[in-house]
């Protein structure tokens, strides 16, 4: 382990962690059966999105309704949880994969929304499905350095738009068995939003010290799943086995710092079969791996925040919490917290 492949944080924590629910529950059976004519067509099977992912349902936003309105809707949430002011804040970073245009950046707009002073920094950080982990990173540093004092980071993703464009694509007389796999994973997204404050741990009692983190990338599968906001072509095993690969990689750094026996592994959720393989090839207990793909899909960057939100309640000070995630293209990061 050398160079960037480890960092470490010294006064860096969690103040607080949010998160909202998008409202239109879609179950897989529902999907299936907009599908079946080209199941039958082409010989598919149905039911594979919840027997074989093990997704039986994902959420949609309403029609009209932005990314960036998710983003700020949890961040407000945050805000709200660390009970600080919005004048305490000196960086927003907006993590999100859905984005709304491609100028100005989705930050400007929450930024807007929550009322934040003009001191605050604004940007967006965008690297798949790690975006969320690498602000707290980036977050982290800067309040270490001294350069701020909280730092607001958010998500907002949403599926409806891909899914249906996807689900009229693959409903067409033209759609074959190879487009149903090249579409697949597109089928597991789902929508949410999720928001942290992060502070320094010694002045904020009771908040979650982040101590440092490892990653790892292999670049060489940079077009294994490549997407926008009108579809997502992915080669599902050969993203699977890689993903699995660099993982194995970045936990043997993360081994070294002893994290292996950590009291929650929150990692990012994203199918029945690459949790189930990634738990077995990492020797994770699976009882301390919650899920939620299985009610909420692929949440992009929001679904490890998410996840996080939902378990905070069940979790004990002095709790280690292992982060760990797999972003395309490929990268792998772990980061500890100690809650």
């Amino acid at each position: 382990m050398s160079g960037n492949a480890s960092f470490d944080l010294n006064d860096a924590a969690i103040v607080s962690i949010a998160h909202v629910d998008a409202p239109q529950v879609v179950t897989s059976a529902e999907i299936d059966e907009r599908l079946s004519a080209t199941y039958e067509r082409v010989g598919a099977q149905a039911g594979l999105l919840e027997s074989l992912a093990g997704i039986k349902e994902r959420r949609w936003w309403p029609e009209g309704y932005l990314f960036t309105d998710a983003a700020a809707a949890a961040g407000a949430r945050a805000i709200e949880s660390a009970g600080i002011r919005v004048e305490e804040i000196g960086l927003l970073i907006d993590t999100s994969v859905c984005r709304d245009r491609l100028e100005p950046s989705s930050a400007v707009t929450v930024h807007n929304a929550l009322d934040l002073p003009s001191w605050c920094l604004s940007f967006d950080l965008s690297n798949a499905c790690l975006g969320f982990v690498n602000a707290l990173q980036v977050a982290g540093n800067m309040i270490d350095s001294g350069q701020i004092n909280y730092a607001l980071i958010v998500d907002g993703e949403g599926s409806r738009g891909i899914q249906e464009k996807t689900i009229e694509r693959l409903a067409g007389p033209e759609a074959t068995m190879a487009d149903l796999f090249n579409e697949f994973a597109t089928l597991t997204l789902g929508s949410g939003g999720a928001a942290a404050v992060v502070g320094r741990h010694s002045d904020n009692p009771g908040s979650h010290k982040i101590v440092g983190g490892v990653a790892r990338a292999d670049t060489t599968h940079h077009n294994v799943c490549v997407g926008d906001l009108d579809g997502m072509k992915t080669d599902t095993k050969t993203l699977l086995d890689a993903g699995l690969q660099v993982s194995k990689l970045t936990w043997g750094d993360a081994e070294e710092r002893g994290w292996i026996d950590a009291d929650r592994f929150i990692v990012h959720q994203i199918s029945q079969v690459h949790t189930a393989m990634m738990s077995e090839l990492l020797d994770l207990d699976t009882a301390k791996v919650p899920l939620t793909f299985p009610f909420l899909g692929n949440v992009g960057p929001a679904s490890l925040p998410i996840t996080l939100s939902l378990e905070s309640d069940s979790l004990e000070a002095g709790d280690k919490v292992i982060l760990m995630g797999i972003g395309s293209g490929i990268n792998a990061s772990a980061l500890e917290l100690i809650w």
